[in-house]
């Protein structure tokens, strides 16, 4: 690990994330929306909205999963991320999160609710940190990581992407 991820997950105290890449949740608002409120599929009350630091390296990628929510990616430093997204009809869409314009790269990128998504860092012995808003707040009640199988399985077209970002 190089100084700069070393001086990241040090400083600001990054766990390992079950998708891979490191996180930490930075913020979780105080007020709550009843399940009451919420599509049914919620299993309970969640936060307002959450939000995480995120930090993936070249080494790593952040494997295929879909959360219940909305999903706002913001760009913070090292090289630009890659976001992979297949939306419940199929298509694929890889976004490019960064500070480089000329490249179509965006600082700011939604992913939504229900669509299967992965990320990897664009260039080589580097890193992406990012941070992460879900609203309504995220809770691992609303994350699913993909099976390899059955995601190929449902969308035969991607099995190359597939294959490279599950586990």
């Amino acid at each position: 690990m190089n100084q700069q991820i070393e001086k990241l997950v040090k400083s600001l105290e990054l766990l390992p994330h079950p998708e891979g890449g490191f996180y930490k949740e930075v913020y979780r608002s105080s007020k709550t929306i009843a399940k009451t409120a919420l599509p049914d599929n919620f299993s309970g009350d969640r936060s307002y909205c959450t939000s995480i630091y995120f930090l993936l390296t070249s080494e790593n990628f952040s494997a295929f999963h879909r959360i219940k929510q909305d999903e706002i990616w913001h760009f913070y430093g090292g090289s630009s991320l890659s976001v992979h997204v297949i939306d419940p009809n199929g298509k694929y869409t890889e976004h490019h999160v960064g500070m480089n314009f000329e490249k179509g790269e965006q600082p700011q990128l939604v992913v939504p609710a229900g669509c299967w998504f992965a990320s990897s860092v664009s260039q080589k012995d580097s890193y992406a940190f990012v941070g992460c808003t879900v609203a309504p707040g995220f809770d691992f009640d609303d994350f699913e990581l993909a099976n390899r199988a059955d995601l190929t399985k449902e969308y035969p077209q991607h099995a190359t992407i597939i294959q490279q970002l599950t586990r």
